[in-house]
């Protein structure tokens, strides 16, 4: 593969005063990414360079640049995103300006996304308080995306490792609230978007999937709730009619303590912690956080900004270099499904075209 057929993976900093910029740094570090692609990292070169001082690392370079054009396909690029002159980095602590490079860092990795400059986006950790503005008035990422491309409410939060995938049906939504928003057509939705991006970004072809009860027990046949019943079990009877294989509702606490998870190819729960706690138990070193439903790849660590080890250099990279990893196979697998289809669609063109002139 040449150095130009290398995907180009961007890189938000998220809130430098958390990890992020060690796992980054970790990750990348000692160019050991650049065989299989092109890494850039939107953020500041000052915060960078303040982190490889504190992290003591001598022997490795990246290549600053002002615009994604200029990239350096043999070395690690970072795009510097706003001034930083003024920037401090204070690793612990919760500051104005950190939330703003974070803001400023993201904007434009999805700018150059949707402009198809790089192939995928991986996100460091944010705070969701500090990079709220007239900007980013969102919940998190995965939001902040789904509106950047215009495909609000077909997002999916997924939870990802080689051994467990899970959805939630809502994501980022109060506890109190989570009842509300369940109905018949949203689970219907979150398991076509489970279903769409097993076989597009995983390949899997005829995909099993596993769906959660809301309530303990799975509502206890109606005696500790009745949305299983009124609600998702129509759901899952409804889908199952169009050839899917999809199966439950299960007892969340049953369906991890027995393991039964690992009968499926991806689980949907109904909620934030239902989901992401199991899967922060089972893979939270190795997991990623994929956005599907977007257009682009975007990926993310399945962890949070970490401030009590913020600068210590005690931060475990693993989930940082698997979401980067994960992206270059999305990605790739997009795109030779693409090339696949393109190849079905002009066969299927010569085709119509030598019948007509048969004709």
């Amino acid at each position: 593969m040449s150095e130009i057929q290398k995907p180009i993976i961007g890189i938000s900093i998220g809130d430098f005063n958390g990890i992020g910029p060690e796992v980054i740094i970790k990750a990348v570090g000692g160019n050991r990414l650049n065989k299989i692609c092109t890494p850039v990292i939107y953020g500041s070169g000052k915060v960078i360079n303040r982190y490889r001082q504190l992290m003591d690392v001598k022997d490795w370079q990246f290549f600053t640049i002002h615009k994604v054009e200029q990239i350096n396909h043999k070395q690690v690029n970072v795009i510097n995103c706003m001034s930083d002159q003024s920037l401090e980095v204070q690793p612990g602590l919760v500051t104005q300006d950190a939330g703003k490079l974070a803001f400023e860092s993201l904007k434009r990795a999805v700018e150059d996304l949707k402009a198809g400059k790089i192939d995928a986006l991986v996100t460091a950790p944010i705070n969701k308080h500090n990079i709220q503005s007239d900007d980013f008035k969102f919940p998190g990422h995965t939001e902040f995306l789904a509106d950047a491309f215009g495909v609000k409410n077909k997002e999916l939060m997924f939870m990802v490792s080689e051994d467990l995938k899970i959805g939630v049906a809502t994501a980022h939504v109060p506890l109190e609230q989570v009842k509300k928003n369940i109905s018949k057509e949203l689970i219907i939705t979150k398991l076509d978007q489970i279903k769409s991006s097993l076989i597009r970004d995983f390949g899997k072809q005829k995909p099993k999937i596993a769906v959660l009860g809301l309530n303990p027990h799975a509502g206890e046949n109606g005696l500790l709730g009745n949305e299983e019943k009124e609600i998702i079990e129509p759901a899952i009877i409804e889908y199952k009619k169009k050839g899917n294989l999809v199966f439950g509702p299960f007892p969340a606490d049953g369906f991890f303590g027995t393991a039964a998870w690992k009968n499926y190819d991806a689980v949907l729960a109904m909620y934030h912690d239902q989901g992401l706690m199991p899967f922060k138990m089972v893979a939270f070193e190795n997991g990623v956080n994929f956005t599907a439903g977007l257009p682009k790849v975007r990926t993310s660590p399945d962890h949070g900004t970490a401030y009590d080890i913020a600068g210590k250099n005690i931060a475990d990279e693993s989930s940082m270099l698997n979401a980067i990893y994960m992206a270059i196979d999305i990605a790739k697998n997009r795109q030779e499904l693409a090339d696949l289809e393109a190849g079905s669609m002009k066969k299927k063109t010569i085709v119509l075209k030598e019948a007509s002139m048969e004709d």
